[in-house]
């Protein structure tokens, strides 16, 4: 095995929450792992890898990284701990779990987790299992895609769209809100080819990013107002007959309603709202109208918003307006989750649970419900997550987690900002310490990750770890006695997804990474998902659910467009945005010293009319604020944005007593569609100290 092998180079995966989700090779020198590279065998990956992987060891090694099992000897937040047993930190959890669900009933426990590793194993397997069994309260996990995956299957059903290698055929690529330099490195590869063979990129954004610096056109626009674009775009195809009648005719339902209600929509009116000028508008639709094969990448930034779900749905509808979807290399990406989708209910079990309408809880009011939540929550177990600083509204979540009453156990790599608030803290295996599945949300590859280390200390898996509690709680069923092979079996067996067929474990276990069965691809307009088997361009789901049926333009709550610019009554003049930087992964990473120091520090990004309304220069230290809460950094001047837009990039960790916390800025309200989160809703004043 490759655990116990001292020297060599050993294959692996990625495990970070990325579409890439890379292929790597570990090369080992007495029995540690002394370099990261990429696998060139993976066809799609090929060799190429990030610098946040490339130096994944310093996490993996770090001098702070939990390895022992400890219990909390001060208050609440200080990080005062002492060393414990694993047989006294498993005792002191069940014991607190039985009592707790005597007294309160098992509603009372809250797992709250999401996906800092992406091992399917790991965060959707023993662990499901075990919370479904106890009857703890359920997490609805919405913080980072959920809006806007509702609102494409809304529109298309079937959570797919192009695959990465039809990108190469495509002439004109529009990516739409996300920095993918820094976030899907290989989408970026495919992109530079196609460009060598005559495409044009396109990026627009709010923010003049890596990839926006990259474009042959960028187009800057206000924050949550890309709806307002699309429709624009929309109105301009039919106006000018750009439009595939023969495919909408067949392919779409509700296109005749959808051409009436873009009329309101005119470039004159969809400039005032985004910022866009009105012949940029018009260009830019017949630009799409015009050039095929077209792909819009839809990245995540721009459904981070009130309207978000229905963001992502209107430009999901593009491509059924011009037929793109019957050309390879045209389409529309969001996710291609559904593609490699495995047997949840196999894996998770909720068929243990005995309560299956347990409440359930927003991951991203998190804090709220620590605080008010009726009946309380009592415990709460975090793994995979650290929402201190991830989740929003983070003075709610440190109210919250500083509750005395509250028993919180944290299962981690380090003493995280949640961590310091656990009564129990469990040491985390990193990934390369586990045996796991890997699909990606983005390419079509499956791959298997198994142990090229041995636990580090006395770390554990999330799989060995909650076989214990299992045992522990006297859970009998056999489910919990499954290895990690007997679940990538239950996973892999799932005669719904004609896209699996093929992959087992033992082919995995052979090969490293197998190709998903994409036959089933060629007919997917016939395989779409909607009530109609349509393109939904007019969704009565969505009237059902109290949303407009037809693609609208929606202001975002807190917040401006062109046509409400702020006043002299407005107390939070800019719309504040915190996007990912270039070398953490969320908070991963970001108290890891070679990663800190190549992303130097956080900044504040501000116009330089904002700037010097302010009196801010270049370098200024600045304070950050709203009723929510505060956040010093040092300002950059720039012009990368609109006026009127502040950019903080990355999620750093409290440090020598600065609120460095983006998230105390951001509203824990929930989007229009699918619990999403709205952190780029949010607006703020800024002052010199």
């Amino acid at each position: 095995m490759m655990v116990h092998e001292e020297n060599g180079v050993f294959p692996a995966v990625c495990p970070l929450d990325c579409p890439d989700t890379c292929g790597l090779l570990l090369h080992k020198e007495k029995g540690r792992i002394v370099k990261v590279t990429g696998n060139p065998d993976h066809p799609i990956t090929q060799g190429a890898i990030c610098n946040k992987v490339r130096n994944i060891t310093e996490r993996i090694y770090h001098p702070q990284r939990v390895l022992y099992p400890m219990r909390r000897t001060g208050p609440k937040g200080k990080g005062e701990f002492e060393r414990i047993t694993w047989e006294e930190a498993i005792a002191e959890i069940t014991q607190r779990y039985k009592e707790l669900i005597e007294q309160y009933g098992p509603e009372s426990i809250l797992p709250y987790s999401f996906y800092g590793n992406m091992g399917i194993l790991g965060v959707d397997g023993m662990d499901r299992r075990f919370f479904h069994r106890l009857g703890s309260s359920q997490l609805e996990q919405g913080i980072c895609n959920a809006a806007g995956n509702t609102g494409w299957k809304y529109t298309m059903g079937f959570g797919g769209g192009t695959s990465p290698e039809d990108i190469l055929q495509a002439k004109l690529i529009i990516v739409w809100g996300g920095n993918i330099v820094s976030t899907n490195m290989h989408q970026v590869a495919l992109i530079e080819k196609a460009r060598k063979q005559g495409a044009k990129l396109v990026v627009i954004d709010v923010h003049c990013n890596r990839t926006g610096q990259r474009a042959d056109w960028f187009i800057p626009l206000y924050p949550g107002t890309d709806s307002a674009l699309a429709l624009g775009m929309m109105h301009v195809l039919f106006e000018q007959g750009l439009v595939n009648e023969a495919f909408m005719q067949r392919y779409t339902l509700g296109h005749e309603q959808l051409r009436e209600h873009v009329r309101q929509y005119t470039p004159e009116r969809v400039a005032a709202i985004t910022g866009v000028p009105a012949a940029d508008i018009v260009a830019l639709a017949q630009l799409y109208g015009e050039v095929s094969p077209a792909y819009i990448h839809i990245g995540n930034g721009l459904q981070h918003h009130d309207n978000g779900g229905m963001t992502v749905r209107t430009i999901t509808c593009l491509p059924a307006l011009t037929g793109q979807w019957l050309i390879p290399g045209g389409g529309a990406y969001k996710s291609n989750g559904a593609y490699g989708k495995v047997n949840s209910d196999a894996l998770e079990r909720p068929d243990l649970r005995a309560n299956p309408e347990a409440r359930t809880i927003s991951m991203n009011q998190i804090g709220e419900a620590l605080l008010t939540l009726t009946p309380k929550l009592r415990a709460l177990f975090v793994y995979c997550s650290n929402p201190a600083v991830v989740a929003p509204d983070t003075a709610k979540v440190e109210q919250g987690l500083a509750r005395e009453d509250l028993f919180t156990v944290v299962h981690d790599l380090f003493l995280t900002d949640t961590a310091r608030f656990a009564d129990i803290v469990l040491p985390a295996t990193s990934s390369f310490e586990n045996t796991d599945l890997y699909t990606s949300y983005w390419h079509h590859y499956v791959q298997i990750q198994e142990p090229v280390l041995p636990a580090q200390g006395e770390s554990k898996s999330n799989v060995e770890l909650f076989k214990l509690l299992a045992a522990a709680m006297g859970f009998e069923e056999e489910v919990f006695k499954d290895s990690e092979e007997d679940m990538i079996r239950q996973a892999l067996n799932y005669a719904d997804n004609p896209y699996l067929e093929g992959i087992t474990l033992e082919g995995l276990q052979e090969k490293r990474f197998l190709k998903l069965n994409m036959a089933p691809k060629q007919n997917y307009l016939e395989r779409l998902t909607t009530p109609s088997g349509k393109i939904e361009l007019y969704s009565a789901r969505m009237a059902e659910a109290g949303l407009p049926p037809l693609p609208t333009y929606i202001r975002v709550q807190e917040g401006y467009d062109g046509e409400r610019r702020p006043g002299e009554q407005d107390t939070y003049p800019l719309m504040f945005i915190s996007p990912p930087n270039h070398h953490f992964l969320n908070s991963s990473f970001a108290n890891v010293g070679k990663h800190m120091e190549m992303e130097k520090q956080p900044l504040l990004q501000i116009h330089p009319q904002d700037a010097e309304l302010r009196g801010i220069a270049d370098g200024d230290e600045v304070i950050v604020w709203n009723d929510r809460g505060r956040y010093e950094v040092k300002a950059s001047v720039t012009d990368k944005m609109l006026p009127g837009t502040v950019v903080s990039q990355g999620l750093w960790w409290e440090q020598e007593g600065k609120p460095r916390r983006a998230n105390a800025l951001t509203p824990d309200r929930l989007a229009d569609m699918g619990g999403g989160a709205v952190f780029f809703s949010t607006v703020v004043e800024v002052r010199r100290p």
